[in-house]
């Protein structure tokens, strides 16, 4: 038994633990969670815990359902908001097959695969998320428009008091669960808020964005709120993003610094950009995997639509970040276009060997654009080299089915089922008739 599996039995016994809930996610990234008793946990450790993959969004057809989950121990916490006198703790979970061998399906083996190839070239890749998200005062009843928390705007101080202390309570609850908090605001949309996780490990990095919608929807409904990760919700107001921080690292040293160079930004780094900037495309449909996504990227401001890189440049797809003199550790790159209901670890799996990419074909980077992207024409985003991203879903899922890419970091039955569901999920809404397409044609056709 090894130490990890260890301290978890002994927390358990200590904190008189009553529930243990294993989480994992499916495909699209929607978390599923089973409850055990403490005294299941330690064959859980050793065997799994088996279970219906047929009824898991693409986990598996019916005759080949059995499949197994073992909880990692290294993601054992205490659920803060759950009753302290029953305490409640939670697991993430690695998914198997009967045999032992990981299971295809799932979106944390397909991370762990990709985290795994780097660094057998030498490299731990850290991610650091800014995601954003909306509060709404109930009720909220789809379709009708939601009602925002408040009024605020981008850094307000005193937008709203209810905001104020959601984000005290819910930042005080991730920290408890291990969670460390970099930074927290208000947004610039009304009832729009935004907290930034500190630097880990992609892995971990997924798991805590996972906890992460856990908590804020559940300190939101304790403050008589509804918290919504949907990427565009409101028409006249900004999406909510999840611009990811990026960085490769050879043991203690950051393979993205270069002191000699303009921007700081080593060969190793201006080659992991470029593999970004290349499969772009190819992507997109996993970073931005619903329709709503496209309203967030065709909203403009912030929201890049275009590939291209810049520094300190935000309407660009990938910003590299003014450097901290003296701190070669913090030269990163930001994606931004990556939005809060992506599946974080396809997609993180996805920025990752787009950018290992990059570096194995030694691919140079393109020039730079320093104005912003919006305000120029097409003729002259075209003579700069710049092309649009996907304009929507359809033509995401186009680039996604033939990226050879794509295709080898999910794997086959992950891809084949992405695929298949989300061109559903086009069909199905190129059926509706919208509102705007009411008010618009109803009474003048």
């Amino acid at each position: 038994m090894d130490k990890q599996t260890e301290f978890v039995l002994r927390s358990m016994e200590e904190r008189e633990v009553r529930f243990v809930r294993l989480w994992f996610t499916d495909v699209l990234g929607f978390l599923k969670s089973v409850a055990i008793s403490p005294a299941d946990v330690g064959a859980a450790f050793e065997e799994g815990i088996g279970f219906d993959g047929s009824a898991i969004e693409g986990f598996a057809r019916v005759y080949e359902s059995d499949m197994i989950a073992r909880p990692d121990p290294s993601t054992f916490q205490i659920l803060p908001w759950r009753d302290q006198d029953k305490p409640t703790a939670r697991m993430f979970c690695d998914i198997a097959l009967p045999d032992g061998s990981p299971s295809y399906a799932d979106p944390r083996y397909v991370l762990s695969r990709a985290v795994k190839r780097a660094a057998e070239q030498g490299y731990t890749f850290y991610t650091h998320p800014e995601i954003e998200f909306y509060l709404f005062v109930p009720p909220v009843n789809p379709p009708h428009p939601p009602t925002p928390l408040d009024n605020g705007g981008y850094f307000d101080h005193s937008s709203s008091k209810e905001g104020s202390d959601f984000r005290r309570r819910a930042i005080s609850t991730l920290e408890q669960m291990g969670i460390s908090v970099e930074f927290s605001h208000h947004e610039a949309g009304p009832g729009q808020y935004e907290i930034d996780l500190q630097y880990a490990d992609a892995l971990s990095t997924a798991d805590n964005i996972m906890t992460f919608r856990v908590v804020i929807k559940e300190v939101a409904a304790l403050y008589g709120m509804y918290a919504s990760f949907m990427p565009k919700p409101l028409v006249d107001a900004p999406g909510s993003a999840m611009h990811t921080h990026m960085s490769l690292f050879e043991k203690d040293v950051n393979a993205f610094y270069d002191a000699s160079d303009e921007y700081h930004l080593s060969r190793t780094g201006q080659q992991f950009v470029a593999g970004i900037l290349a499969h772009a495309g190819e992507i997109t449909a996993v970073t931005n995997q619903w329709v709503n996504s496209y309203s967030r990227l065709a909203y403009g401001a912030e929201a890049p639509a275009y590939v291209c890189w810049g520094r300190n440049n935000r309407s660009a797809l990938v910003r590299v970040p003014g450097y901290k003199p003296n701190k070669g550790a913090s030269v990163r790159v930001e994606l931004r276009s990556i939005d809060t209901g992506a599946n974080p670890y396809l997609a993180y799996a996805l920025m990752l060997n787009a950018g290992l990419d990059g570096i194995a074909q030694s691919m140079d980077l393109p020039m730079g654009a320093e104005d912003d992207v919006w305000s120029l024409t097409d003729r002259e985003r075209q003579a700069m080299g710049i092309t649009p991203l996907p304009k929507s879903l359809d033509e995401a899922l186009n680039l996604m089915e033939h990226s050879e890419l794509v295709a080898d970091t999910l794997g086959s039955h992950v891809f084949d089922y992405f695929l298949k569901n989300k061109r559903a999920e086009f069909e199905q809404y190129r059926r509706q008739v919208t509102p705007w397409e009411l008010g618009e044609l109803l009474t003048v056709l």
